[in-house]
């Protein structure tokens, strides 16, 4: 039987717990307990976390909670819209926090590092985005840039607004990087004709298209591997 907070003696409390030990002590149900800092009128915060856990599925994962929207996270009784706007404002300062570190040493050795930065941001969306990574000529990190947002199936773009933030931002390589809201990142005829006018537009501005990446849930397609492109 999971205690309600209040109840627990105080060196179990999670406040108490992270104040004596730390942070790292804390398991993910009390981590959780923490953002949302009070329970219900019948449910305390950690059984509360608990039961949100409990959303994705017989082997709860703190990470996957992230899927949810917030209209979901509310599902669980006791969670309101406070309660499910901190826990997605917790994860999206991760995101961030994460990446501001990565910038100051950011630096692109392949497609599966690129896939890598990409791919929590990108695998749970629900339509189809495509964002642009800009990288100098030693394929260090310029900026980012989501050049269209489109609908469950598809996204349109400007050729020549991609070369617009390149020049911009001095940038001598591009990637494109998109996502498949299926989960599935197999290259579509689409994709693949998208990728070629890119290809084309870039070598006349001399603006490199190093790749162009798809992201699935957990999987990602590499089109500079796809021999049906010339590049």
């Amino acid at each position: 039987m999971i205690q309600r907070k209040k109840n627990l003696p105080e060196p179990e409390r999670p406040y108490e717990r992270c104040l004596a030990l730390g942070p790292q002590v804390l398991t993910d149900a009390e981590l959780i307990a923490v953002v949302l800092r009070t329970g219900s009128k019948n449910k305390g915060s950690v059984e509360m976390a608990h039961e949100i856990l409990k959303l994705t599925g017989d082997e709860p994962s703190l990470a996957d909670i992230d899927k949810f929207s917030i209209g979901e996270l509310q599902a669980v009784p006791g969670v309101g819209k406070v309660k499910a706007i901190q826990l997605k404002v917790m994860y999206e300062f991760s995101r961030r926090l994460w990446k501001s570190r990565l910038k100051e040493r950011l630096y692109f050795r392949d497609s599966t590092d690129i896939a890598a930065y990409f791919m929590e941001d990108m695998r749970h969306l629900d339509h189809e985005e495509l964002r642009i990574l800009y990288l100098d000529l030693k394929c260090r990190f310029l900026g980012v840039k989501i050049l269209s947002v489109g609908t469950l199936k598809s996204t349109l773009f400007s050729t020549r607004d991609i070369m617009i933030e390149a020049f911009r931002l001095g940038a001598a390589r591009i990637v494109m990087v998109h996502n498949h809201p299926s989960g599935d990142p197999k290259a579509s005829e689409e994709d693949i004709a998208s990728t070629q006018r890119v290809v084309i537009a870039g070598t006349i501005m001399d603006v490199m298209l190093l790749d162009s990446i798809i992201i699935g849930d957990g999987v990602y397609t590499s089109l500079r591997q796809n021999k049906r492109i010339s590049w």
